[in-house]
């Protein structure tokens, strides 16, 4: 096979010492980002989620490379998954899982200035929907696995390679799916997923820093209902629902901040120093409460001058690990004190707790890393949002998030916006990482 260049020599499949072989690294850097490109081009959009042309691109590199990828779909023809193993020395042994998902948010494209599936380079970057979240580290991950494979280095135990296909609404027919029906095929050790990123003035001005996300926050999502009474709107009246909502959730995100102090969050402290001012630090270091939805009106479209009886928002509530949702949600209905507004669970949070760090499998991480990067700080990380690994955290797995690139804080948030976009260089160095550590001892 040609595809990773015909400069790679093939080692003995047992025993060999990872480092007694490099792979041809131009070739396997234009060939990953040739992949990407392509992978980006596939318009995966949750909803409705359906993976099955990007499943088919997955399996078919997979296949050229002598794997044997296999798909699984889940509840529907168009939510598919995709899962491939290489065996390692210990067959015995749980094997390390690498997760990924498929799936990429919606785009309004009269908002982006660049194609939002074009995956064009442009000043140094690959633009487009799916390029932070989470393609590139899928094809990191694809590209090492491969690599391995060709290049004869058997890894201590199994790596499986699970690509799923809907992240972006809780993994139901991914993730959460594969856990239910097909667990033995993964019972994982360890999970490397998304999460943590490296970056020069994300967690500390000038500094580079890379955080492996060992937690999430607890994903707590309320709908807030208000009862009023509706009547003609050119006579204002006490009882608006509108008014009374509104009232409701300015008293619910006056919640302070917890008391608590996180222990993840403390370890960042002392290796980092003064943290920067920006809105990720900011969310992993309390509880959130981020207004996300407001409905009311009577009528499509809603009449102007009507009131209406009833009006709801939903609330978006983010809870660091060792905190307890209920008393967080009695706290907010203690504030809000009004038996007119009625509060409505839309998920249940989980707090597996956070990953330890005391294992081979972070110092592998860790190794690779300072070997790229010699200058920067390794630390563990609590990550503001969700992500899959906490599904395998809740079974008892060791969890870790990692993107192996440095990415500036204006870039990282360009994330689910109209400007999605990654560095290509980056892109390039995290292959390398992720080959360090795949063929480490873990």
């Amino acid at each position: 096979m040609r595809a990773f260049g015909t400069a790679i020599l093939l080692l003995a499949s047992f025993g060999i010492p990872a480092c007694a072989a490099e792979p041809d690294w131009p070739a396997v850097e234009r060939h990953a980002m040739d992949l990407f490109r392509r992978y980006v081009r596939i318009q995966s959009v949750n909803p409705p989620a359906d993976t099955r042309e990007t499943a088919k691109l997955l399996q078919a590199e997979f296949a050229k490379a002598g794997l044997e990828p296999k798909l699984y779909e889940a509840g529907s023809a168009i939510h598919t998954n995709l899962v491939v193993r290489l065996p390692g020395r210990d067959r015995t042994a749980k094997p390390l899982l690498l997760l990924n998902h498929m799936d990429v948010v919606p785009v309004d494209p009269k908002q982006w200035k660049e194609a939002p599936f074009g995956a064009e380079e442009k000043d140094g970057f690959i633009w487009g929907r799916g390029t932070l979240d989470m393609k590139s580290l899928a094809i990191q991950q694809l590209t090492a696995l491969i690599l391995l494979k060709q290049l004869g280095i058997t890894p201590p135990r199994d790596i499986v390679f699970l690509s799923t296909c809907d992240e972006e609404s809780d993994g139901v027919y991914g993730a959460g799916w594969m856990i239910a029906n097909h667990w033995d095929e993964l019972n994982p050790e360890y999970v490397l997923d998304e999460g943590g990123i490296g970056s020069k003035d994300l967690y500390a001005d000038g500094k580079t820093v890379f955080g492996v996300s060992v937690g999430d926050k607890q994903v707590f999502w309320l709908k807030v209902r208000a009862t009023g009474t509706s009547g003609h709107a050119s006579q204002p009246i006490p009882n608006n629902a509108n008014d009374i909502l509104l009232r409701a959730i300015e008293k619910a995100r006056e919640f302070p901040a917890s008391s608590k102090t996180n222990p993840i969050v403390q370890t960042m402290k002392d290796s980092i120093g003064t943290f920067a001012q920006n809105k990720f630090m900011n969310a992993i270091q309390q509880n959130t409460i981020s207004l996300t939805t407001l409905r009311s009106g009577v009528g499509d479209p809603p009449k102007v001058n009507v009131i209406p009886s009833i009006a709801e928002a939903t609330l978006d509530c983010r809870l660091l690990p060792g905190q307890n949702a209920e008393e967080f949600l009695s706290e907010i209905k203690a504030r809000v004190n009004d038996s007119r507004v009625t509060f409505e669970r839309l998920s249940s949070p989980s707090d597996p707790g956070p990953s330890r760090t005391d294992t081979p499998l972070y110092q592998a991480v860790r190794a690779a890393i300072l070997k790229e990067h010699p200058d920067a700080t390794v630390m563990p990380l609590i990550i503001p949002y969700g992500t899959d690994t906490q599904k395998f955290r809740k079974r008892g797995v060791v969890g870790y998030g990692i993107a192996p690139m440095i990415i500036d804080a204006a870039t990282l948030a360009t994330m689910h916006s109209d400007s999605e976009h990654i560095p290509v260089e980056e892109f390039r160095a995290g292959l390398h990482i992720y080959f360090d550590v795949l063929r480490s001892q873990f």
